[in-house]
């Protein structure tokens, strides 16, 4: 599977689905970017039922990007305290405007960046319009 579609989505869209793990019926909408075509998020709530702590439970889960849901692992990357300060620029180059400023100056707090993960797609991928 292109993973570069994925990529591009993530990098040109302020809100991503995510899903963790089988028990959430619904796609929660959050902030995600792309360092070195890898994706990474953070918690912002850091709420024991949020995203990040189901998905320390059970890695797997889907993000949406568009029409097309995929699936993937969530890992905690043994290079994390190498990639933290990319990461973060990368939060506050793509929420740069409005509203979005107090928040990407926010989720660069190391509160956030211990709720860091990264998403790495599987090779299944279902595209909704053929359901």
């Amino acid at each position: 599977m292109n993973n570069n579609k994925a990529l591009e989505y993530i990098k040109t869209n302020s809100i991503i689905g995510i899903k963790a793990g089988n028990q959430r019926p619904d796609f929660l909408e959050i902030w995600m970017v792309v360092v070195r075509d890898r994706i990474f998020a953070r918690s912002w709530g850091l709420a024991e039922r949020s995203w990040y702590h189901s998905f320390v439970k059970n890695s797997m889960g889907q993000i949406q990007c568009g029409d097309t849901i995929y699936t993937i692992k969530a890992i905690i990357p043994d290079d994390i305290n190498e990639l933290t300060d990319e990461i973060n620029q990368a939060y506050l180059t793509k929420y740069n405007t409005g509203q979005n400023i107090r928040y990407s100056k926010g989720i660069i707090r190391q509160k956030h960046i211990d709720h860091t993960m990264e998403l790495i797609i599987c090779n299944v991928f279902i595209n909704r319009n053929e359901i």
